[in-house]
């Protein structure tokens, strides 16, 4: 009893010091893709920028109301970048820390999740940047008065775009979080299909809230995220216990 007792602080020091290992290998890696990113800071802030410089008026540029805003934007868009690039890294420092204490079923379930998420995320920042962004601003450059000279912020417009990439992201996470609501138990893939109405209703009030005020930008967020949930639908239907599937398809005597 008294051996059991002393080595419980032992396992929690042991679980300190693996997870301080981890934090500065998954810093470290950040520190590193930061700093290799640093000496091109002006020409990544010129390629997030080409979606609005493009359907600008020939010459027109931004401004920077800052007056150290020229340095520090680019700066702040180098260490999001990096985060953005290190994501696999930090997530696999993370799951080495969780996987010694999962079940060999959890880990063969939550390895493919993490690379499910990681590359749809991916994938959501992506179509954010190569269609939903140009879409936006020629619209939004398109309505405006001729009386009018467009002339963006640079910080303002980093973090408009910043936020937008984190809501596709967000958003085209949507299998990964009906597949885990499933392995839960708290839903079932029958439950899902039935509430795929309200799903829809929900999903085009989200992206009328988190995308721009234009019917472009909402359907183009609104109908990925439908062929989304039915994707999302297909997938928990091979993860979802078989048990709970057989209790739901069993009519009622």
């Amino acid at each position: 009893m008294q051996d059991a007792d002393s080595s419980a602080p032992s396992r929690l020091v042991d679980h300190l010091i693996e997870l301080r290992s981890r934090l500065m290998w998954a810093l470290a890696g950040l520190l590193l893709v930061f700093g290799a990113l640093m000496p091109f800071a002006a020409q990544l802030y010129d390629r997030i920028a080409y979606p609005l410089i493009s359907q600008l008026p020939s010459g027109q540029r931004m401004i920077a109301i800052d007056p150290a805003g020229g340095f520090f934007v680019p700066v702040k868009l180098a260490f999001f970048t990096a985060v953005f690039i290190s994501a696999p890294w930090l997530l696999y420092q993370a799951w080495s820390f969780v996987a010694p204490g999962l079940y060999k079923r959890e880990k063969r379930l939550a390895a493919p999740l993490l690379a499910s998420s990681v590359l749809l995320f991916y994938a959501g920042c992506a179509f954010a940047y190569f269609l939903v962004l140009p879409s936006v601003f020629h619209f939004l450059t398109k309505f405006t008065p001729e009386s009018v000279q467009m002339a963006p912020d640079l910080g303002k417009y980093i973090d408009f775009v910043l936020v937008l990439f984190l809501a596709f992201g967000a958003s085209f996470e949507l299998p990964v979080a009906l597949v885990i609501l499933v392995l839960l138990g708290w839903v079932t893939p029958k439950q899902l299909t039935a509430w795929r109405g309200y799903a829809i209703v929900g999903i085009f009030v989200v992206a009328a809230v988190i995308t721009p005020p234009d019917v472009i930008s909402q359907l183009m967020l609104a109908i990925p995220m439908m062929l989304l949930y039915e994707a999302g639908i297909l997938a928990s239907r091979f993860v979802a216990p078989k048990k709970v599937e057989e209790e739901t398809e069993t009519p009622e005597a």
